[in-house]
């Protein structure tokens, strides 16, 4: 049992049977006739060379299938996580040189380690701290530079930047040298494209093709634009007349490989590595755990987190570059009926055969048709509605939405997302810094207490219960302390005040002694501090401490109690 957790093929490896195998096969068939032309496109995007994105899809799929516990996630190349590894790694090295490939394949070993370290120590719930507005921010800002970065392709010019200023700088720069027959291939492929995307499948339904089939040649259109426009390249000569095309892919099984380890390289890729791997570990997760609801499957953060590092140690070693679970893959996955992790395994299986066999037919594809690749499957994750949504629910989380995607535009993606990290923090920081703490009078005929400000109940002005909406920490600990001594200040009437810990569920030592701040200062003004509805745990906490000792009152079962022993003959009604 020990041994599966840390090694979940294990698990299901048990109960392989044929059916099993069957799907698996259908599934991985699917995802590698989709994943061929997507992983030449990310590698283009990362700025290496096409075989690498080929290569980051092999021994990864392999080790998650061993580590990993979703049975349906596809890991791999992703947009977002090559826009970042462009980022990161053409800061320390020019395209196109051994330095720059060896700088991706370190940053895939930093990641890797990264993901181990947190996985063996169980810090997977570290991921909590990014809000997924913020997360959601970061991804559509990306979508769209990612999308503006292969107009170049399209437009078959030459430009530059990091930032949506500088690549649109640049490309209007060069639009006189724009190469027309580039730009037709470029624009048919990418309309093709959304054409495929969006009415390929219903066609092929209504003309009478069976579900299965059609969506199996719904995920080949890709292939087609390519086939179709390399052919095209080839048959009329137009690299002579310049189109820019992928050239010659080494005709091989992954490599085996060494990541630098220089301490200057170390140094210069270790935070990029450590924001690629929390980036793409929460997308990795939400997508894994959405597709294990749909079967009532669970996965396990932490195990993922040595899935994910395995796999990207692998693709250090293998050629690659860092790689996570993509969510268009897992869907495709999925939906074609991969039943296990398996269907990965299988899948590596085919990506392996197009690396020796295949590798000779895409001298010809030209750029702007992976570029067009790109582009669709990135314009699927820009969402500009959370602005919307964000502005109408959360004012709070729509600034941070905003300064996120402004930022991620302006400045680039690793400010991006080191803002979008440092914003989910501080507003979660910022909203428990003053929880929300209701003044509660009893409903008039029940057991019930409720908000003053809200409802119709009774109150006694001698009384003053107040029921704390947050676990207690050094944040907010300041803030009820506060909050106590203004209240009884302006009110001279108050006797007794109750505190109502029913949904506290730590007090840290900042917070306890806070509370001993209250009880000391409400005793010499002779105000009693009662306590009610506290929990177990907490309770157990407290007792090791003296304040339940020095307390300047009582501790009540519930609220009912503190109302029944301390309310008085001056019962009112207050509230609407």
């Amino acid at each position: 049992m020990q041994l599966s957790r840390y090694f979940p093929v294990l698990d299901w490896g048990r109960t392989y049977n044929r059916q099993a195998l069957s799907n698996d096969m259908i599934a991985a068939v699917i995802v590698t006739i989709m994943l061929i032309p997507q992983s030449l496109a990310y590698a283009l995007l990362a700025g290496l060379p096409a075989e690498a994105g080929i290569y980051a899809s092999i021994a990864p799929i392999i080790l998650y299938a061993i580590f990993g516990t979703s049975r349906a996630l596809a890991v791999g190349p992703v947009a977002v996580v090559s826009l970042l590894t462009a980022s990161a790694i053409g800061q320390v090295a020019e395209q196109g040189t051994a330095g720059y490939a060896i700088a991706a394949l370190t940053l895939a070993f930093l990641s890797g380690g990264f993901l181990m370290l947190m996985g063996v120590f169980r810090l997977g719930f570290l991921a909590n701290f990014l809000s997924h507005p913020v997360i959601a921010g970061f991804i559509t800002a990306s979508g769209i530079l990612i999308a503006t970065s292969q107009l170049k392709h399209i437009l078959g010019v030459s430009a530059h930047g990091h930032t949506l200023p500088e690549m649109l700088g640049s490309i209007f720069a060069h639009l006189s040298d724009i190469n027309w027959i580039t730009l037709i291939i470029g624009v048919s492929a990418t309309a093709f494209l959304f054409w495929v995307r969006k009415n390929l499948k219903p066609t092929l339904r209504s003309m009478g093709l069976s579900p299965l089939l059609a969506d199996i040649l719904t995920k080949a259109g890709p292939v087609a634009a390519v086939v179709t426009t390399t052919v095209a390249v080839w048959l009329f000569g137009l690299d002579g007349r310049g189109v820019k095309i992928v050239g010659e892919v080494p005709q091989s099984l992954p490599p085996l490989t060494l990541p630098g380890f220089s301490p200057d390289l170390i140094s210069a890729l270790l935070v990029p590595a450590i924001l690629i791997s929390v980036i793409g570990f929460v997308e990795s997760v939400s997508v894994a755990q959405t597709l294990a609801a749909k079967k009532r499957q669970r996965i396990d953060p932490d195990q993922e987190l040595i899935g994910l590092g395995a796999a990207n140690i692998g693709a250090a070693f293998t050629g690659g570059y860092p790689v996570t679970g993509g969510f268009a893959r897992s869907v495709v996955n999925f939906d074609a009926g991969a039943e296990t992790p398996a269907a990965g395994a299988y899948t590596a299986i085919g990506l392996a055969f197009a690396a020796v066999a295949l590798t000779p037919l895409v001298y010809y594809l030209p750029n702007a048709t992976l570029a067009a690749t790109i582009i669709v499957a990135v314009l699927s994750l820009v969402d500009l509605s959370i602005l919307k949504k964000t502005w109408g629910y959360s004012r709070a989380d729509f600034i941070a939405v905003a300064a996120t995607i402004v930022l991620t535009l302006g400045l680039g993606v690793e400010v991006g997302v080191a803002t979008g990290v440092a914003l989910s923090v501080l507003l979660h920081l910022y909203k428990t810094s003053r929880p929300h703490v209701a003044e509660v009078g009893l409903v008039p005929g029940t057991q019930h207490f409720r908000n003053i400000n809200r409802h119709k109940v009774e109150t006694d002005p001698t009384l003053m219960s107040l029921r704390v909406d947050e676990s207690l920490y050094f944040v907010n600990a300041r803030f009820l302390e506060d909050m106590v001594q203004n209240r009884v200040t302006d009110n001279t009437s108050i006797k007794n005040v109750v505190l109502i810990f029913s949904a506290v569920n730590e007090v840290d030592y900042s917070a306890l002694e806070s509370l001993e701040a209250i009880n000391t200062r409400l005793k010499e003004m002779n105000v009693g501090l009662h306590i009610s509805e506290i929990k177990g745990p907490v309770m157990d906490r407290l007792k090791r401490s003296h304040f339940i000792d020095d307390l300047n009152g009582r501790v009540f079962l519930s609220q009912y109690d503190a109302w029944t022993a301390l309310s008085g003959d001056q019962v009112a009604l207050a509230g609407e």
